[in-house]
């Protein structure tokens, strides 16, 4: 991976090292967790513990092992999750470190584990640690690798295909043979390393059945009934596949609606390039006529929305909505008592009808509730506006992202003229009126002055 195209996670990772004596650093395989400590701590030694001998002096004398970063600025501790037990040794160096005043940030530790990690800490280096995410890149990070050759014009189904993982940008290997070697790597590694899976092809055909259910909502009896193992085996290995950032599961939002919604999480697969790898989707081509292709543009929304998430250092977040008359919003932001409702659409023509559903969850809210409605969509810039809605186009769904979450915007992100419409809720009785000013920036075009265009 090239160490010239930044993170843009990189300045609250190093804002964490100044205050904490250790930082945390989890995420999916191959996102870019060593590259990154790296390049913000270079004078930190660096000990990779998937290496055996690594690992062996570490499990046979972990002090002996801790020593010897004396000398270093301190130590990056890669893959800590191969030697777990490590972290109650380590506690007492880093009291140690604070009683004699050394600076903080000398202890970085990176896994790709985030379950058994965080529980080890949990136990171990409570308020000592500051953990973050680091996910595979977004959009806006993708696009600092420079422009090669012979590349074709970016779409909406490239990006999806493509997904995030640096690797496949900055070193171009072939990308069947990449998403191959990284599945067997990850099952051969991570999962037998976890589940002690006797028969790994039978998680491998677990894996690909819920590439083909990302965007869907959860049912763990069909699953396993459809892989031929228990509810509880599926149950299980879907907690792996969560704990290990190849996929994650999107609650339900509840809040104080006042009707019954469905309960079951959505799931979404971290990177939408390794659920069409799954799926034997090559190519931008096969996915424009894939029946799957308006979830996994829905699972890679969910995934710019994650990384940005991540990126301002907050979790738990996103949620899904959706009722029991089927009526739903895809995805719902809950930050700082304002709500964000999206609905995504792959096509490239905006629908006024689209916006039906966002309208049926805001009369549902509790008067004054601010609320904004979002329809990210395949289309362009130029789309005709929908009153009271926020269009965005698949193009700067990472810069709408980092906006979401208070992100300042990005340097190299294209500037929008526009301004994003905020919906609140006046009362429940009240008849629809009038859609309200945009009194807020965002990514997308000013609403129509006159009606007649947004029935276009």
């Amino acid at each position: 991976m090239s160490s010239l195209v930044p993170r843009s996670i990189g300045p609250l990772v190093l804002r964490s090292a100044a205050t904490f004596p250790a930082v945390g650093i989890v995420g999916p395989r191959q996102s870019g967790k060593s590259s990154l400590v790296r390049s913000l701590f270079p004078g930190h030694r660096l000990a990779v513990m998937e290496s055996p001998d690594v690992l062996r002096a570490a499990m046979q004398d972990p002090r002996g092992f801790l020593d010897s970063f004396e000398a270093n600025d301190g130590a990056v501790l890669d893959e800590i999750q191969r030697a777990p037990e490590i972290l109650s040794y380590l506690l007492e160096y880093i009291d140690r470190d604070l009683r004699a005043g050394r600076r903080m940030g000398r202890w970085i530790l990176t896994g790709s584990e985030s379950l058994m990690l965080s529980q080890r800490i949990t136990q171990s280096l409570a308020g000592r640690i500051a953990m973050h995410e680091v996910l595979p890149m977004d959009a806006l990070e993708l696009a600092e690798f420079p422009a090669r050759r012979g590349d074709p014009r970016q779409s909406l189904a490239r990006a999806v295909v493509q997904g995030g993982y640096p690797a496949l940008k900055a070193e171009r290997p072939d990308r069947s043979t990449w998403f191959d070697a990284y599945v067997t790597t990850y099952i051969e590694r991570d999962v037998r390393n976890i589940l002690r899976v006797g028969d790994l092809s039978n998680f491998q055909r677990f894996l690909a059945l819920c590439a083909g259910r990302t965007g869907q909502l959860v049912n763990l009896a069909q699953l396993g009934a459809d892989a031929g193992i228990a509810q509880s085996t599926a149950r299980a290995w879907m907690s792996v596949l969560e704990a290990t950032y190849i996929v994650r599961l999107i609650p339900g939002w509840y809040g104080n609606i006042n009707k019954r919604l469905v309960k079951a999480p959505k799931l979404h697969f971290v990177d939408t390039g390794l659920a069409c790898a799954l799926l034997g989707i090559t190519d931008e081509s096969m996915l424009e006529m894939h029946p799957l292709r308006g979830a996994l543009v829905e699972s890679w929304v969910a995934g710019e929305l994650l990384k940005a998430q991540a990126v301002r250092g907050l979790r738990a977040r996103i949620f899904h909505w959706r009722d029991q008359n089927a009526a739903e919003a895809d995805l719902v932001v809950d930050l700082n008592g304002k709500l964000t409702v999206i609905e995504v659409k792959s096509a490239r023509t905006v629908q006024p009808d689209w916006a039906r559903a966002l309208e049926r969850m805001t009369n549902a809210l509790p008067a004054g509730t601010p609320v904004e409605r979002v329809i990210v969509h395949g289309g362009g810039d130029d789309m005709p506006a929908l009153p009271g809605t926020t269009l965005v186009p698949w193009s700067r769904v990472a810069e709408f992202a980092r906006g979401v979450f208070g992100g300042k915007p990005d340097a190299a992100a294209p500037k929008s003229p526009a301004k994003r419409v905020v919906v609140k809720k006046a009362r429940k009785t009240q008849k629809k009126s009038a859609p309200p000013k945009s009194t807020g920036r965002g990514v997308v075009r000013k609403t129509a002055k006159k009606a007649g265009r947004a029935k276009r």
